[in-house]
């Protein structure tokens, strides 16, 4: 972009309030910014710094009764949108500007396949919408979806997180805007599809002249992806430049702060686990006794149907032969692409899901037991969800859903579930005094804090953890994996660890097991599956981590000049 051009979209001072019980309140003051033709902006900063918030505004999405638009100037391709009506805007809206959200479950409509809703909105822009069955099973297929004409009669809960992002990420490209806006589009996604993705949206940029206005917390994304980056914080924008200026000489402490979080994969090398945090002080088991394993996995399979609820098909196998132990202060991690069994593997083990084959929790099988013989065993093992939102109650404040738990196992009265409700947000980095929110008032990544927090309450031996830290950002995502490590050395947790993110898993593991199309294709400790992979698989995995973070495309600006974070 040259000083000449004038931009496609320009921010101007805007400013929003939210409606409280004590007044209004800014959370968004006085946001400057300017996107180009055919220009990658990268909005970064921490959860709830605003940057959704600024998404919702430029999408006129924000809720009227909580929230309102203060003042400031947005500006498309000169057409003013901060006067329009809402029936002058709603042409413009997914026509010339678009948006991927960062939950895909919540903004897809679960009572209908996704063929319908990405056929839907083809034809509600009337562009070339004759085939649009084509065109969507086109827009599948671009997104890197295996089998996407069976994809095309499923519905959103038959798809992993990973595939209901992927599905999303379709509709908005299907439409071919002029601005995409992609809130968190990889976050959900393992390495070697984000790669994909992000291919992808460079594609779209140099083929329709498309420009991307991109949210995200992951600092390798911005490399990857932007032209300029603008770093917020609290409502505000503390720095911005060109991403190769802010990145190798940041001015402010939030840039290098969150620069620093950015987990490195081989940071461990020619270590045997993760590193101590400090003493242990768990109680460590009797020397002349062996201990029983927290988790004891052989012959799992699980199968479901493909004919759909109401429809009779062939069984399809999600998980096929698993087989896996983990001791109690010990961390497996399950890594693989999505849709690779993982997530499910994890509900099985917690009997959330019908399987077959043997599993023992702290010695007990669970094959076949009762709702009431399983209370005992939830209570020592727990779930934290891949997607935050719709693992909350909507209607329920924050403090009611943490301190669910403890009422259903009737522990403590109310003053104490309080007290303790007041623990476990302090523990997770948030207030106290959000425990009277609803969901709806927290960003993603707070969300994500509530439910590790609701995961911890009933202090369990064994957590199933799905994908818990990938909606945060790169700072809390690391306050979050050192608080793990410190309740595991304190009370000798074992963790089921599920993640497409390689540098956290290597981090957080003991030991590792690589799962490819519902089969575990290689195990063994964190060092020899990382430092010596023996599966083409694996290597391909570890390969599609980003060792440099580099743009890896021609810029609007012409530079290509990789750099790194040291």
């Amino acid at each position: 972009m040259t000083g000449a051009t004038p931009p496609l979209l320009a921010v101007q001072g805007l400013t929003i309030d939210a409606r409280t019980p004590a007044g209004l309140k800014r959370v968004l003051d006085g946001i400057d910014f300017t996107l180009g033709r055919e220009e990658t902006l990268c909005l970064a900063g921490e959860s709830g710094s605003g940057k959704s918030l600024t998404a919702l505004a430029l999408m006129r999405l924000l809720p009227a009764a909580s929230l309102r638009v203060a003042g400031g100037s947005i500006r498309l391709d000169g057409c003013e949108l901060a006067g329009l009506s809402e029936r002058a805007f709603r042409p413009l809206r997914g026509r010339d500007i678009a948006m991927v959200f960062q939950e895909p479950m919540t903004s897809l409509n679960p009572v209908m396949t996704v063929g319908a809703q990405l056929m839907e909105s083809i034809r509600a822009y009337g562009r070339e919408s004759g085939d649009a069955r084509g065109r969507a099973r086109d827009a599948l297929d671009a997104v890197q979806i295996s089998d996407p004409a069976r994809r095309l009669g499923q519905y959103p809960h038959e798809l992993s997180g990973g595939m209901r992002q992927r599905v999303m990420i379709a509709m908005a490209l299907a439409r071919r805007p002029k601005v995409l806006i992609a809130d968190e589009p990889t976050t959900a996604l393992d390495v070697t599809v984000q790669a994909e993705i992000l291919r992808l949206m460079r594609d779209l940029r140099r083929d329709f002249a498309t420009s991307i206005l991109l949210i995200t917390h992951d600092m390798g994304v911005v490399a990857e992806m932007a032209d300029r980056v603008a770093v917020m914080r609290a409502g505000r924008i503390v720095e911005q430049g060109p991403v190769l200026d802010v990145f190798e000489r940041p001015r402010e402490a939030t840039t290098r702060e969150l620069l620093a979080a950015v987990p490195r994969l081989g940071a461990l090398r020619g270590t045997d686990g993760p590193p101590r945090l400090g003493p242990a002080t768990a109680k460590p088991s009797a020397p002349a006794a062996e201990p029983v394993p927290a988790l004891v996995v052989h012959d799992l399979s699980v199968t479901y149907g493909a004919g759909g609820w109401f429809r009779r098909g062939a069984l399809a196998p999600a998980v096929a032969g698993v087989c896996f132990d983990l001791a109690p202060g010990q961390t497996l991690g399950l890594v693989g692409e999505s849709g690779s069994g993982k997530s499910t593997t994890g509900k099985a083990v917690l009997g959330l899901v019908p399987f077959t084959g043997h599993v023992a929790v702290d010695g007990t099988a669970i094959a076949g037991l009762s709702a009431r013989d399983m209370k005992p065993v939830r209570r020592r093992a727990q779930m934290i969800f891949q997607d935050p939102y719709a693992s909350l109650d909507p209607r329920m404040t924050a403090g009611d859903a943490i301190a669910e738990p403890l009422a259903i196992h009737g522990i403590g009265c109310r003053a104490e579930r309080r007290d303790r409700v007041a623990e476990l947000l302090r523990r997770v980095h948030l207030p106290p005094e959000h425990a009277s929110r609803f969901p709806h008032e927290f960003s993603g990544g707070q969300r994500q804090r509530l439910c590790i927090a609701r995961a911890l309450a009933l202090e369990p031996t064994l957590i199933v953890a799905d994908e818990s830290v990938s909606a945060l950002d790169a700072t809390v995502r690391a306050r979050v994996l050192d608080l793990l490590l410190e309740l595991q050395e304190e009370l000798g947790l074992a963790f089921l660890f599920i993640s497409h993110d390689m540098a956290v898993v290597e981090r957080m593991s003991h030991r590792v097991a690589v799962m490819r199309s519902g089969r575990i294709v290689e195990s063994g400790s964190r060092r020899e599956v990382f430092e010596t992979p023996r599966d083409p698989y694996t290597r391909a995995l570890l390969d599609a981590v980003p060792q440099r973070l580099s743009p890896t495309c021609t810029r609007s600006t012409g530079n290509t000049t990789p750099f790194t974070i040291t």
